[in-house]
């Protein structure tokens, strides 16, 4: 029988909020996780996938463990973006909502600095930050880490680069006896380093399965294109997937933006995210997308992270990820809370043979996406383009007089006449095949 979360050593107020989230059955990083940060004082490193709610693993313990009679910082949890830091805040404030006095800060770069010192002047025991804003608020005299016990790395694989420059500033904040927990979704070099440079010899590491865990409804495809065609068949896949929500990963910002501007074309409900777009745009098309506004969002891999959206009911790789833990990330948008999602992996020939080596890693299987046919591709196109006439806001700026005349041009015909004349022309100008080809028969 599977462990509950009343046998984990959390208190009364804890399992309260959790009850009425409806979370009862904690996954296998909490089950590992919470009774050690509980009951011991190493340093840890937890290994655990997107999806498996290291949040849960790493902040009820830590909620637990405040002394909310003490106006002090007591933990600071790194975070590699905003996006992130403000998912685990809320996580953070919806676990604590029945601990009295407990106070929890988001300070993330992207937005003006002065609310949050603002923020600071009050009683303060967990910060969630990134590390550049908590580097500012330092400098500044904002915020005293001289008594923070705990100091929390989350999603370290992603935020390498960062820490690189800013751990050391900040490890000099902290006294000499803190606790450092490090939470990876994998465990390249680079995090065995850093967990060698900064966390003690004694550190204990928890790995959870390396299966998706949470994620397991997760149906895993691949669709082999050339690349004359990959527009076509992604405009394809997304016509049938009209109405629900979806996320593109892109490699690149450029990526994203040609294909954002490609799927405004053709009035798909979409938005687009990436590092270069100010913090109050990714915001605004973040909500929108939360909120459901809009369908599809386009993004790259970092700017995507945070975004913990449950009715997301498919993801798409339309560039094969570098590293297979960005393929864990990509994938794990989708199928959050036991729902069911589909990761489809646009590839070119060449490329086919490496989902054998994903396979491998990841402990997955790949299954192969039936590539639509020419003429399916044609008629969706064509669907696409009455799709744009529908949705093209009429303009005023032209004259009534021309608009009088070309009236008289069609004034004779019927809906459907004019229908079947556009469609003709659309057909004739695109050159395009509308029916398969028949096939011959022979006289007996």
């Amino acid at each position: 029988m599977s462990k509950q979360f009343s046998t984990l050593g959390l208190s009364a107020p804890i399992l309260k909020a959790l009850g009425e989230l409806n979370i009862v059955e904690p996954t296998e990083i909490q089950q590992k996780t919470i009774p050690l940060l509980l009951s011991e004082t190493h340093d840890v490193v937890g290994l655990a996938k997107t999806g498996t709610g290291k949040t849960a693993a790493f902040g009820l313990p830590l909620l637990q463990l405040i002394d909310t009679k003490s106006p002090l910082v007591q933990a600071v949890i790194l975070v590699p973006t905003r996006e992130l830091g403000h998912q685990i805040f809320r996580n953070l404030e919806d676990f604590s909502k029945h601990i009295p006095n407990i106070s929890i800060a988001a300070t993330c770069g992207g937005i003006p600095i002065k609310p949050q010192i603002e923020r600071l002047t009050a009683p303060t025991h967990i910060i969630v930050a990134t590390p550049g804003r908590l580097l500012d608020l330092v400098e500044r005299k904002a915020v005293d880490l001289k008594q923070t016990q705990y100091l929390v790395l989350d999603e370290a694989d992603e935020m390498v680069s960062i820490l690189k420059e800013s751990l050391d500033q900040i490890l000099a904040e902290l006294p000499k006896k803190h606790r450092t927990l490090l939470f990876s979704a994998t465990l390249p070099g680079t995090i065995k380093q850093l967990i060698q440079n900064y966390l003690n010899k004694n550190v204990v590491q928890v790995s959870a399965s390396m299966e998706i865990v949470g994620n397991e409804g997760i149906d895993h495809e691949y669709i082999v294109v050339d690349p004359i065609e990959k527009l076509d068949v992604l405009m394809h896949f997304l016509n049938s997937k009209d109405g629900e929500r979806g996320i593109i990963f892109c490699k690149t910002k450029a990526a994203v933006n040609k294909l954002a501007k490609n799927l405004a074309i053709n009035r798909f409900s979409s938005g687009a995210i990436h590092g270069s777009l100010s913090q109050g745009i990714r915001d605004r098309i973040m909500e929108q997308f939360r909120e459901g506004h809009i369908n599809i969002l386009v993004a790259t891999d970092l700017a995507a992270r945070g975004i913990d959206v449950k009715e997301i009911s498919y993801v798409v790789n339309y560039h094969l990820p570098d590293a297979y833990e960005t393929y864990v990330h990509r994938s794990g948008r989708t199928a959050r809370a036991g729902a069911k999602g589909l990761s489809l992996t646009v590839l070119q020939e060449e490329e086919v043979a490496e989902i054998a080596d994903f396979e491998r890693e990841l402990g997955l299987k790949f299954t192969k996406f039936q590539k639509p046919s020419a003429l399916s591709i044609e008629e969706n196109n064509t669907l696409l383009w009455a799709k744009q006439i529908f949705k093209t806001k009429p303009n005023h700026d032209i004259s009534t007089d021309l608009k009088t005349k070309v009236k008289t041009v069609f004034h004779h015909l019927t809906k459907e006449e004019l229908i079947e004349k556009l469609l003709a022309n659309y057909v004739l100008q695109n050159k395009i095949e509308v029916t398969e080809k028949p096939v011959k028969k022979f006289k007996k």
